[in-house]
């Protein structure tokens, strides 16, 4: 069980240093798109927000990062994310596959337009 964490940082040392530099490259794609975009920890995981509201979360697991850009993202990019693992809300990018950072750009720029 992981401790919470009070920011991103926080949140990503205690990763190892592989998964740790995969977060990094998920948390740098999103501020690239939105550098206007306010991080923080909701949910006991990094989450992004835009004028208030939530745009993005992204999660490191044994396994997979989570990445989470809400239902509606998933139902537009389903086409794409049909060789992933999804769920309401929700996208699993394995630690055995590259991450998929244009796709995950073009849903945060999608996000954001929201």
């Amino acid at each position: 069980m992981r401790k919470a964490a009070k920011d991103v940082d926080e949140y990503l040392q205690d990763f190892p240093p592989e998964l740790r530099a995969r977060l990094e490259s998920v948390r740098s794609t999103i501020q690239a798109v939105t550098p206007e975009s306010t991080e923080g920890i909701s949910y006991a995981i990094p989450t992004y927000k835009l004028d208030g509201k939530n745009l993005v979360h992204f999660a490191g697991y044994a396994k997979h990062i989570g990445f989470y850009p809400g239902s509606k993202a998933l139902e537009v990019f389903a086409g794409e994310l049909s060789d992933y693992k999804t769920s309401k809300g929700t996208v699993q990018f394995p630690h055995d596959r590259a991450l998929p950072l244009e796709l995950l750009t073009r849903m945060v720029e999608w996000c954001k337009q929201r």
